[in-house]
């Protein structure tokens, strides 16, 4: 409590601190830069600054919080800076409404992570970090719920807080120091389960009709969503005690809330709180004495309204949207006359998404959207309305048109998981594999990718290979979401990843079934492309693109096989007892004799279907590899027959191969030397390393995956888990 040290003055410090040894090399400055896909993830919230025209602030589960720059015409990312993951998903947010250079952040990624409130004087530019005891849960269930997180508007150092799973929670110093508010009713559930939440307090808001300047709000609301007989309460003298107001059945809990200027507040109820679970939901008007209303759409019938916006700048004008309504589709309703009569904005709606053509991955036309959490009327301009869905986020300043025109505000948004990716030794640089939206080819990285990776369609591409001497061929392993039909979970391309036939492996096992519809079983393929291998229970293999297929000798079952990149006769892989391979293309697999390893293999082990190999061959010279135990980098030049260390003093966490000088690999790798985990590079096979990222690049230190490119030396890909797929070159060298 009370620590107002930056994260990148800590940063500053851990760097100042470690020993010489831990940068060997003086570090080179990189250029980093997202590759451009356009928002992607889930964003539960966006909220308009009172204070300023064209000031929005947007938070992401995992991906940190984005701030709207008008003169730029992007979104800019607030915490690229931040070196603790959980601070990379975003609870609340909550900007200044007299101030438009205050801005604060409720910041925990989950129950038992580190969480804390950041404060900021320059619009997110840099923070003061006070960590709170209480715990958040801004990437678990009902993180679309809120605004949590609020400031009082006649005494802007007055902040509330309800947190879900210790009550509410009070600060009078701008958010320096917090209190609990012993009085409010609900006092906390305590630490939930593993893998269980609370909704806990969903949202605070104060009436700003109830007080003067500098003294501060009478009036506040605060709404839970926690089951129980009661769930919206209103204070009377800024917060100090508390009054129960009826509203809906006790199902129904209270999960989102705006006020108007003239202190009637809009409450949304669902009876779940997201983001699968709202199946039902109303909507009541309270006036500010608490005398409630239901103003539900008639038409509305099904989904939690997880959405409520009202438009400061215009009287009556209230937008509101559901969550759940899975018969019907999610919408958005429009009353201009405080709730009495509601407008469905679905039937009139269309979408421009030629700027985000990735949005059509699933190959169907861009619906309304899913996982609509986040719904705001510019404060300035009630035409201005958007909205947040599970992929992008939608804006329209067409709101009175008979036809209201819709498009994708993301730009400088990518909020992604990148699973995995390969920079083939020919034709695209950069093919990836990404969470929920299956993957790209990605030929100009600035540009918003075309869906390609159909036939089969999987929302998760887990493994990707290249044919290393015919890099057209690629090859693919992914799963789908589990209540949808599958037919294939493998895929072969012969036009570098641009159209793509399905695999499909033989049932096999007693009594027979296909074990390759899971997700499960990762795919390589030959030097030539003429072979493909799938890690099934019971390996096989292909050599005629699926039509036919043999039982691998000597190879365990679900052991991910690596293809040497220029020996089409030689395939690799790792047990834990031994390293295996192949001279006849994967046919037969034998044991090598790995002189220099340790005797147990256990560490390079494969822990799920995401995880990135740990076994690589060199796509510059056949029989070398590159294998990963543990912490420990060991190199081969002789088809695995024997290994030298070669990571240094770098503990590895992952690692990648790069053009370098002849046909000595580049390497790159995130791993921690001296306790600093950073993103490294070694141009002499690991004898020394320098570090390529900075203290404002640090993304949360949540890494997934990292490649060099086998033709730009230099040139690094960095996969994240919420900050989307970056390139990193050498600065001054941009190719």
């Amino acid at each position: 409590m009370g620590r107002f040290m930056s994260l990148g003055m800590l940063a500053v410090l851990a760097v100042s601190a470690a020993p010489a040894i831990a940068l060997a090399q003086k570090a080179t400055p990189y250029r980093w830069t997202n590759v451009t896909v356009g928002a992607g993830g889930y964003a539960p919230g966006i909220v308009f600054s009172p204070a300023e025209r064209g000031l929005a602030y947007l938070r992401t589960d995992m991906g940190g919080a984005y701030r709207w720059d008008s003169v730029a015409m992007r979104w800019v990312p607030l915490q690229d800076s931040n070196a603790v993951s959980s601070y990379m998903g975003i609870e609340s947010i909550a900007p200044d409404p007299r101030d438009p250079a205050i801005v604060y952040m409720a910041a925990g990624m989950s129950a038992r992570a580190p969480a804390a409130i950041l404060r900021s004087a320059d619009r997110g530019k840099t923070w003061r970090v006070t960590p709170v005891p209480f715990e958040m849960g801004g990437n678990e269930a009902g993180r679309g719920l809120g605004e949590r997180l609020a400031v009082d508007p006649n005494r802007t150092s007055t902040l509330f807080f309800g947190s879900r799973h210790d009550g509410l929670w009070r600060s009078d110093d701008a958010g320096a120091h917090w209190n609990k508010v012993s009085s409010f009713p609900l006092s906390g559930l305590g630490t939930p389960a593993p893998r269980q939440t609370h909704g806990g307090v969903a949202f605070v808001v104060f009436d700003p009709t109830s007080g003067t300047a500098d003294q501060g709000s009478k009036r506040i609301w605060a709404g839970v969503a926690d089951p129980g007989a009661m769930h919206l309460y209103r204070s009377e003298d800024g917060g100090k005690s508390w009054i129960a107001v009826s509203g809906p059945a006790p199902e129904m809990l209270a999960v989102k809330a705006a006020i108007t200027k003239d202190g009637t507040l809009y409450v949304g109820y669902a009876n779940g709180i997201g983001q699968s679970d709202a199946l039902q939901g109303a909507l009541w008007r309270f006036s500010p004495e608490g005398k409630g209303q239901a103003v539900t759409p008639p038409d509305h019938q099904e989904g939690g309204i997880l959405g409520v916006a009202v438009a400061a700048s215009a009287t009556g004008i209230i937008a509101i949207s559901t969550l759940d309504r899975y018969r019907l589709g999610d919408t958005l309703w429009l009353s201009r006359d405080g709730g009495a009569h509601w407008t469905d904005l679905g039937p009139k709606s269309r979408r421009d998404v030629s700027a985000s053509p990735f949005l059509l991955h699933e190959g169907k036309g861009a619906d309304f959207g899913h996982w609509i959490t986040g719904l705001a009327i510019d404060p300035f301009d009630p035409a201005h309305i958007v909205y947040t869905t599970g992929a992008t986020v939608y804006a329209t300043s067409t709101l009175g048109a008979a036809t209201i025109q819709w498009a994708p505000w993301v730009r400088g948004i990518e909020q992604t998981a990148i699973i995995t990716l390969s920079s083939p030794t020919g034709g695209a640089h950069l093919v990836s594999g990404f969470g929920d939206l299956g993957g790209f080819v990605h030929d100009d990285f600035a540009t918003s990718p075309q869906p390609t990776f159909a036939n089969p369609y999987l929302s998760n591409t887990n493994t990707l290979d290249y044919a290393g001497l015919k890099p057209n061929v690629i090859v693919r392993s992914g799963s789908l979401y589990a209540n949808r039909p599958r037919d294939a979970s493998l895929g072969r391309s012969e036009d570098g990843g641009r159209s793509w036939v399905p695999v499909k492996v033989p049932a096999m096992g007693s009594p027979p079934a296909r074990a390759d519809l899971n997700g499960e079983a990762a795919v390589s393929v030959s030097a030539d492309g003429s072979a493909m291998l799938v890690a099934a229970p019971e390996p096989m293999l292909t050599r005629d693109g699926g039509k036919s297929w043999v039982r691998v000798e000597g190879l365990p079952g679900n052991t991910r096989a690596t293809a040497d990149k220029v020996d089409p006769g030689r395939f690799y892989a790792v047990t834990d007892a031994q390293l295996l391979g192949s001279r006849d293309g994967g046919a037969h697999f034998v044991a090598l004799r790995g002189h220099g390893l340790p005797a147990n293999l256990s560490a390079a082990r494969i822990h799920n279907r995401e995880q990135q190999s740990t076994l690589i061959a060199s796509p510059f010279v056949a029989g070398e590899l590159w294998l990963k135990l543990g912490g420990q980098l060991w190199r081969s030049t002789d088809e695995g027959a024997s290994f030298q260390p070669a990571s240094g003093a770098l503990q590895v966490d992952l690692f990648g191969l790069g053009k370098g000088s002849g046909r000595v690999p580049t390497l790159f790798a995130v791993g921690t030397m001296d306790g600093l985990r950073a993103v490294w590079r070694s141009d002499d096979l690991g004898k020394k390393w320098m570090r390529i990222n900075d203290d404002g690049h640090q993304w949360g230190l949540r890494f997934r995956v990292i490649s060099g490119d086998p033709r730009i030396a230099g040139r690094v890909y960095l996969g994240t888990d919420g900050r989307g797929l970056f390139y990193g070159d050498p600065a001054g060298e941009r190719k």
